[in-house]
C-alpha cells in the first residue's frame, strides 16, 4: 500500500481525526419558514427548529434579496466567468464595495470570496509587506486571522483576550519605529463577548498603531445602520481597517474590507487570495447589495435579535444554567465536558427537534465545551421561551452543573 495513503488510514493522522471528527447534518432550510427546516439523518428526515445558524436576522430568506438574485441570474447567468482583473468584475461588485465602503465611513473596499479569504488575504498583505511589521493579536482571533498572520511572516505578539494592559505592555516593549498592527474582533465568535473597543483605539493611537477590527459578528446586527460596534460606541473612525462578511447578518456570502484607499489598493493588487480565485457570483452580490441597503434603513431585524437575545440571557438565568457572556446575541451555554455536549445537543434534537450544534476541540479548548445557540430576528418569543424550557429539563436530567453548583464547587 502506499506510505503516504496509509497514513490517513492508520497511526497519528487517523487517530487525530478520529480525536476531533465532526458530524455533519443535512439540512434544507424553508425559505419564508426559517427557522423550520428539514434535517435528514440515516435516511430519515425530521422537521426541526433550528438554533445555530448564523443567519442572524434571516436577511436569506428576505423576500427583496431573493427577487435581486434571480433577476441577477437571469440577466447575468449563475457565475461571474474569472478572476476579478480577468472578466470577473460584474456592476454588482462595484456597486457593493461602493456601498460597503459607505457604510463603515471608509474611502474604498473590496470583496473577497468568503470572510476567511478576506482575513487570510488582506493581513497576509497588511501585516507582510511593510518592513519590519510588529503583530499584536488578540488570543481568541479567529482561525482565519491566524492563517493571514502565519502567512505574512510578520514577528506577532498574543495579547490576552480583551486584555488591553496586556497590549500596552507589548506595545511598550517594542522600539517605537517598528510598524505596528493590531488586530482584533469587536464580537467574539465562540464566547460572544464583545472587546473594549473604545480602550484598545485610545492605546492604539497613543503607540501609533494601525488597526485590524475583523466586525463579522457585527456588521447588519449592531450600530447606525447596522455598521457594527465600533459605529454603535461612536469611534468606526478610530480603526484604520474594517473586516466584514456577507455570509452572517447579511445572509448571503463573502468577505470585505474597508479601509484608506492606499490600503485597499495595495491589498487588491498584491494579494494572492484576492487576485487568483474566481470572484462572487453577480447574483451573490446584487443579492447582498439589497440586504446591506435594507439594513440601513431598517431596524426592525435589529431589534428582533436584541429582543429575543434578552430574553434568552433572562431565562437561563432564571434556570440556572450558565453561558460565558450576556454581550450580544451569541448565548453559548457553558458545559465543559465533550461528551455532555454531545447528549445535550442530541436530546434536545431527538426529543424536541432543536438542532444546535455542539462545539468542541479545536474550535474551542478541551474542557471548554459549549453549546453556542444564536436566537435569531425570525424566533418567535414562544420558540425562545420553548428552547429555554428543554434546555433546562436535558440540563438537570443529565446532571450539567449548574451556576451555583459550580459556585459551591469553587468555595469549597
Amino acid at each position: 500500500m502506499n506510505p503516504h495513503l496509509e497514513s490517513y488510514s492508520d497511526g497519528p493522522i487517523a487517530e487525530r481525526v478520529a480525536t476531533h471528527r465532526r458530524d455533519f447534518l443535512e439540512i434544507a432550510r424553508h425559505s419564508g419558514k426559517f427557522p423550520t427546516a428539514t434535517a435528514r439523518r440515516d435516511g430519515v428526515s425530521l422537521q426541526i427548529s433550528a438554533w445555530c445558524s448564523n443567519d442572524y436576522l434571516g436577511m436569506g430568506e428576505n423576500p427583496r434579496v431573493i427577487e435581486a438574485m434571480t433577476s441577477a441570474i437571469q440577466a447575468h447567468g449563475v457565475g461571474s466567468g474569472g478572476s476579478r482583473n480577468i472578466s470577473g468584475t460584474n456592476q454588482y461588485h462595484v456597486q457593493l464595495e461602493r456601498e460597503l465602503a459607505e457604510l463603515h465611513g471608509k474611502e474604498a473596499a473590496l470583496l473577497f470570496t468568503s470572510g476567511f479569504t478576506a482575513n487570510d488575504g488582506a493581513l497576509t498583505v497588511l501585516a507582510g509587506l511593510p518592513k519590519d511589521t510588529v503583530v499584536f493579536s488578540d488570543a481568541e482571533n479567529h482561525a482565519s486571522i491566524i492563517d493571514g498572520l502565519r502567512h505574512s511572516g510578520a514577528q506577532k505578539h498574543v495579547f490576552r483576550h480583551n486584555d488591553v494592559a496586556h497590549l500596552e505592555e507589548l506595545l511598550a516593549a517594542t522600539p517605537a519605529d517598528r510598524p505596528k498592527l493590531i488586530v482584533l474582533e469587536s464580537v467574539y465568535s465562540m464566547s460572544g463577548d464583545i472587546a473594549p473597543l473604545a480602550a484598545m483605539a485610545e492605546v492604539a493611537n497613543r503607540y501609533n498603531a494601525t488597526t485590524y477590527l475583523d466586525e463579522v459578528h457585527a456588521v447588519g446586527m449592531y450600530g447606525p445602520e447596522g455598521a457594527g460596534i465600533a459605529a454603535r460606541e461612536g469611534i468606526a473612525d478610530q480603526f484604520t481597517v474594517v473586516m466584514g462578511t456577507l455570509a452572517k447578518g447579511f445572509g448571503t456570502v463573502g468577505g470585505y474590507i474597508a479601509g484608506p484607499a492606499a490600503l485597499i489598493e495595495a491589498v487588491r493588487t498584491l494579494s494572492r487570495g484576492f487576485i487568483f480565485t474566481t470572484s462572487l457570483p453577480p447574483a451573490i452580490a446584487a443579492g447582498s447589495l439589497v440586504s446591506v441597503r435594507h439594513l440601513r434603513n431598517s431596524e426592525a431585524e435589529r431589534q428582533a435579535l436584541a429582543e429575543n437575545a434578552r430574553l434568552l440571557h433572562r431565562l437561563l438565568d432564571e434556570a440556572d444554567i450558565p453561558f460565558i457572556s450576556a454581550d450580544s446575541h451569541i448565548v453559548s451555554a457553558f458545559i465543559g465536558d465533550d461528551q455532555a455536549c454531545k447528549q445535550v445537543s442530541r436530546l434536545l434534537f431527538e426529543r424536541h427537534g432543536m438542532y444546535v450544534q455542539p462545539i468542541n476541540a479545536p474550535s474551542v479548548p478541551v474542557g471548554q465545551e459549549i453549546l453556542r445557540i444564536a436566537p435569531s430576528a425570525v424566533h418567535t418569543r414562544s420558540d425562545v421561551e420553548d428552547f429555554a424550557e428543554a434546555l433546562r429539563d436535558v440540563w438537570k436530567e443529565l446532571g450539567i452543573p449548574s451556576v451555583s453548583d459550580r459556585r459551591l464547587a469553587l468555595q469549597s
